[in-house]
């Protein structure tokens, strides 16, 4: 049995969200291929689901091998499928709990509920025990308690010759693993349903690319123990869990790569164990499974925290860009507000110094690691003295030896009464608190004189003046510019967290469609113009563009394009196709075989937007028109992909001019004009409103937005102009 890749899932029943920090005792997800191993912390169940899911996805799209080992038990002791469900088989529970528990994205459940209703499924006070504090009825808090459930064993075949592992009925308590069970197991079946997926050992795992298992990681605690150096603290590098989920899926695809991995799926066991209990992936293959750990060596150790790989953040919600059923033509606020609240970051976080870091976008807030100015210094070149030992009238002070420039600071006290030679930017010694202007002095060299009074401080500034130490200086989510890489500087940042750059795909669909602007082509063929220009928005805006060509009017070619879009890019934006004509493939497959949600946008020039995700990655559906897709792409595409790239929401800012054109507009939809600003500032319009005059996208110098509603426009109406450098372009 041959995998190209074993991934290894460390379960948690938590009841919240664990911490932000990697933690022991919360999901874990370990992944090896070609002998390298990469580790991923979780927070919750939904993340944890979301993150299977896409892999899955990308294992089927890829036509890779998959082996998925799961840490909790997939069976339960014979006897008690067919109790609880009326047949002898441990899929039937799964299929069971899937329809009874509730788990939310917040890790809240109710899993001690269901197993009292379980419970009520047999005789006496039992099987399962412990609750969390609150009396729940027909569920003891004691093992000890219960009593005449029937002949159930508390432990399954596998866990007796598993050292270590503890009865599935368990909810609570140190080596408690009935919760895991509870919340695991509806996991596993929704991620069965995605199809392509066989649960070893009950099902045929030929011809099926992913293959669910369980496993016990703790099969491996002596290799395990042996790579975590002595003193390490809980918490503190590398987390047990992390080292455990690597190590396992190391061992099982080195197993795989040799060919020695069909007698650990081959246990000595009835057929009736196996489907009703389950077996545990290594138990009686102890051997073959630690000299496969012992081979791999450190490489299951994660990197240490200072050379961490960058944290990848959960990938979208399947249903987040959901309409509400019965929603027809959506209003463009609605769309945005929606659209708004339904994105978050996605791409990973890295270090970077500080002067490398133009245009990147911070990921966490800035703060002064000292003070600017640092200490209080001269403003202007002069004589530096104390304000209380001068007055009015013209004042003459002796000079003290020296003098203080930016680069030398003096090294003593400067007495009362006595003036210092003092440069720009130099360092007010003690005694000094204020400076006269060189040339408002006379001097002899021995002697500065100038008119009083003058004013406490004069041309000296103050530490921190402009900036304290410890002080916020740029915020989480702004992309950085030349003045910020100088502030940053001066205030002693010398790295910053910043958002790793979005790659953003762009594609282009239809027959009629020819990528080579030079060639000879037929009368019915047009270039693709919608590609260059969506390329050039997409680099314009900062962002890494992911040229997918054009595709053919062609299902699979279009899926085709989508999988590398997928593969390579954290967002898709595609042109054409997104409408509901017979050779509007896009749509047809982002509904087919993505999660495709059909924004009916009250909206001019535009379509329908097509917003969907293909296997975890979202995809903008812009219109085929040149100027509908310009249009939908600044209106929506610019501020969605802000969000998508850790920089927030960024709504273009706009001026009020008077008209210089006339309009008779139709309520129900907005519209956006192609508008430049004339001599007198006023706001004229291109000759023609249709989509595919792509000159007056040059013509123009940004857009003209009209409101919702009805509106007569005459010369020296008042109307909004956007122009295209509000829109980052």
């Amino acid at each position: 049995m041959s995998f190209d890749s074993v991934v290894i899932l460390d379960w948690s029943a938590a009841s919240a969200p664990t911490p932000a920090r990697d933690s022991a005792d919360a999901i874990w997800i370990g992944e090896a291929r070609g002998g390298a191993a990469e580790s991923t912390y979780l927070r919750t169940r939904a993340a944890a689901e979301d993150w299977l899911g896409a892999r899955i996805a990308r294992a089927r799209a890829d036509g890779e091998r998959l082996l998925i080992g799961a840490d909790f038990a997939f069976g339960f002791p014979a006897g008690f499928a067919a109790g609880l469900t009326g047949r002898a088989e441990a899929l039937a529970v799964w299929e069971w709990l899937a329809g009874a528990l509730s788990d939310g994205p917040d890790n809240r459940n109710d899993r001690f509920a269901v197993a009292a209703r379980m419970n009520r499924a047999f005789p006496g006070l039992g099987p399962f025990w412990f609750n969390p504090g609150s009396e729940i009825p027909d569920l003891p808090r004691k093992g000890r308690a219960r009593h005449g459930y029937g002949p159930l064993d508390d432990m399954r075949r596998a866990d007796r010759q598993a050292r270590g592992a503890q009865s599935v009925f368990r909810l609570g308590g140190a080596g408690a693993v009935g919760s895991q069970v509870l919340t695991g197991l509806p996991v596993l079946w929704r991620l069965r349903a995605q199809g392509g997926v066989a649960v070893w050992p009950f099902e045929p795992l030929d011809e099926v690319p992913v293959v669910l298992a369980e496993v016990f990681p703790s099969l491996l605690a002596a290799e395990v123990a042996a790579l975590i150096p002595e003193g390490s603290r809980r918490n503190d590098w590398p987390v047990k869990d992390a080292v455990q989920v690597r190590l396992l899926a190391l061992a099982l695809q080195r197993l795989a790569d040799a060919g020695a991995l069909g007698p650990l799926l081959a246990p000595d066991a009835p057929d009736a164990i196996l489907r009703e209990e389950g077996w545990i992936l290594g138990v009686g293959g102890e051997e073959a499974l630690r000299g496969a750990a012992a081979a791999v060596g450190d490489a299951a150790l994660p990197p240490h925290p200072e050379a961490a790989a960058p944290l990848t953040p959960p990938r979208l919600r399947d249903d987040c860009f959901a309409m509400p059923q019965g929603v027809g033509w959506v209003p463009v606020d609605d769309a945005l507000a929606r659209l708004r609240a339904a994105l978050h970051p996605v791409t990973g976080v890295e270090t970077v110094a500080t002067a490398d870091a133009a245009g990147r976008i911070l990921a966490a807030p800035c703060t002064a690691r000292r003070a600017n100015p640092p200490v209080a210094n001269a403003a202007v070149d002069g004589y530096g003295f104390a304000h209380d030992a001068t007055g009015a009238g013209v004042q003459r002070l002796p000079l003290h030896p020296g003098r203080a420039a930016a680069g030398q600071p003096h090294p003593g006290a400067v007495p009362a009464g006595v003036a210092l030679r003092i440069l720009t930017g130099a360092p007010l010694p003690a005694g000094v608190d204020t400076v006269v202007l060189e040339e408002d002095t006379a001097t002899d060299g021995a002697i500065v004189a100038f008119d009083g009074p003058v004013r406490r401080g004069a041309n000296a500034r103050r530490a921190g003046e402009d900036v304290d130490a410890g002080a916020e200086i740029l915020r989480a989510g702004h992309r950085l510019r030349a003045p910020d890489l100088a502030l940053l500087t001066a205030l002693g940042v010398g790295q910053v967290d910043v958002h790793r750059p979005l790659r953003v795909a762009v594609l282009s669909t239809g027959d009629e469609l020819r990528a080579d602007p030079g060639a000879d082509i037929a009368a019915h063929e047009i270039f693709d113009a919608n590609r260059p220009m969506l390329r050039a928005l997409v680099a314009g805006w900062g962002y890494t563009p992911v040229d997918l060509g054009a595709a053919p009017d062609n299902a699979e070619a279009v899926a085709a394009c989508l999988d590398q879009g997928a593969r390579q890019a954290d967002a898709i934006l595609t042109s054409g196709g997104a409408s509901a004509g017979d050779e509007d493939h896009v749509s047809q497959l982002l509904r087919a075989r993505g999660r495709l949600s059909s924004w009916r946008i009250a909206l001019k020039p535009g379509r329908p937007l097509a917003l969907a995700q293909w296997y975890g990655v979202p995809v903008f559906g812009l219109p085929g028109n040149p100027v509908a897709a310009m249009v939908c792409a600044l209106i929506f595409a610019r501020p969605a992909l802000s969000v998508l790239a850790g920089a927030g929401w960024c709504a273009p800012q706009g001026m009020t001019v008077p008209a210089a054109f006339a309009k008779s507009k139709k309520p129900g939809r907005r519209e956006y004009l192609r508008a430049r600003l004339d001599a007198e500032g006023r706001a004229e319009v291109f000759a023609s409103e249709g989509s595919g005059r792509i000159s007056g996208l040059v013509w123009a110098e940004g857009l003209v937005e009209l409101g919702d509603g009805a509106a007569e426009i005459a010369p020296g109406t008042p109307v909004r102009f956007i122009p295209y450098s509000a829109f980052g372009v």
